[in-house]
């Protein structure tokens, strides 16, 4: 999906869509999701882990395929919501899997740090290599085709998913959970438990941050003529500070406290989208990248982490899709509000926007302590 969230953005601009229809397909990435999420919660509550993998593999691939031989906007739109659907339904039922499988709370911040290892380095991966596809891949296919290099991209994406299959094939079903007999509260009843209300706010202000960067480097990038390489290289940058920090929090996992970390995340996010705008140059937005990547990187494990803590065992899958469902309805609508706010006011507005509510709802992750 990486690979995909990158290319399409450059391919759209590069046929002269504008920055509203870049938001506009981005958004198709999470659209599929805001509806497929607490279905796909109680799917995998019902089947565990490798049967919804296998389907959201099938979607990923079909999802490529679509944009490999139409390259064009409209089926691009198309590919990004056959891409969002797979790679929700394959991350709930992943994220279900290991927090089952965690013992305590400091287990439950090791593994899933761990767990997020893999998306951390698939930003890095997905993102560098399929810019230099992007530049690079016409030497691999015939010089008659349209996009060439785009379309390398494209096959790059498509042949990925089929390697987990292969990761999961030896992993082990957990033991299902007891139900209680009769009527199960549905996943909106666990909204009104206050902590989940503030755990929701902050995870939807924190990947806000997330589709901001993602959808402000390609703008930004394109607007300084960078090459496609080089903004691949800036969002990998991210990454990279993403998958260090992750490795170091199994580690120090006995010294950290949620809420703290969560807190320090916003008001470093705050303060970098601060500054962000005013860099110039390839490095020092290189620079601003790995900060981001250090604070964004360090909250997944402890969202997480704070969900199982406070959500009953039996809707452990409901809670994890409420919550995706709702990060992907904000991922609809922001992109679309990014594009819309690029074109009248600007990039940097919605820079600095953005990392303001980020600071100011630092205050919703402080009161997790309690």
């Amino acid at each position: 999906m990486v690979a995909m969230r990158m290319a399409t953005p450059l391919l759209a601009l590069r046929m002269g869509h504008s920055a509203l229809h870049v938001g506009l397909l981005l958004a198709f990435f999470s659209l599929s999701q805001v509806f497929l999420s607490l279905p796909a919660g109680r799917f995998a509550d019902r089947h565990g882990l490798q049967k919804p993998v296998r389907v959201a593999v099938v979607l990923a691939m079909a999802g490529a395929l679509v944009s490999l031989l139409f390259p064009v906007f409209e089926w691009m739109c198309l590919s990004a919501m056959l891409m969002g659907a797979a790679t929700g339904t394959a991350s709930v039922a992943l994220q279900r899997h290991v927090g089952r499988a965690a013992r305590d709370s400091m287990e439950l911040r090791r593994v899933f740090s761990w767990l997020a290892l893999g998306p951390a380095f698939s930003n890095f991966f997905g993102a560098v290599v399929a810019g230099l596809l992007i530049d690079y891949g016409a030497l691999l296919l015939p010089a008659w085709l349209d996009y060439p290099g785009f379309r390398a991209a494209f096959g790059f994406a498509l042949l990925m998913p089929l390697l987990s299959v292969w990761c999961i094939a030896a992993v082990a079903e957990l033991a299902p959970v007891e139900v209680p007999v009769g009527p199960q509260p549905s996943a909106w009843h666990l909204l009104r438990a206050a902590p989940m209300r503030r755990l929701l706010l902050v995870n939807w202000l924190l990947s806000s941050c997330w589709d901001v960067h993602t959808f402000v480097v390609p703008v930004i990038g394109h607007e300084r003529e960078l090459s496609a390489s080089l903004i691949g290289t800036i969002l990998g940058a991210f990454a990279v500070a993403a998958v260090a920090v992750r490795v170091l929090i199994p580690l120090t996992a006995a010294h950290i406290k949620e809420w703290h970390a969560l807190t320090a995340a916003m008001l470093a996010t705050g303060l970098l989208f601060a500054i962000y705008p005013f860099m110039q140059s390839p490095w020092t937005m290189g620079l601003c990248s790995v900060g981001l990547g250090v604070a964004l990187g360090s909250v997944q494990p402890m969202i997480m982490s704070t969900l199982h803590q406070i959500t009953p065992h039996a809707q452990h899958g409901q809670a994890i899709g409420l919550r995706m469902a709702t990060i992907n309805f904000s991922s609809v609508v922001m992109p679309l509000l990014f594009g819309t706010a690029g074109m009248v006011v600007g990039v940097s507005a919605v820079f600095w926007t953005v990392g303001t509510l980020v600071a100011l709802g630092a205050h919703a992750a402080w009161r997790l302590r309690a």
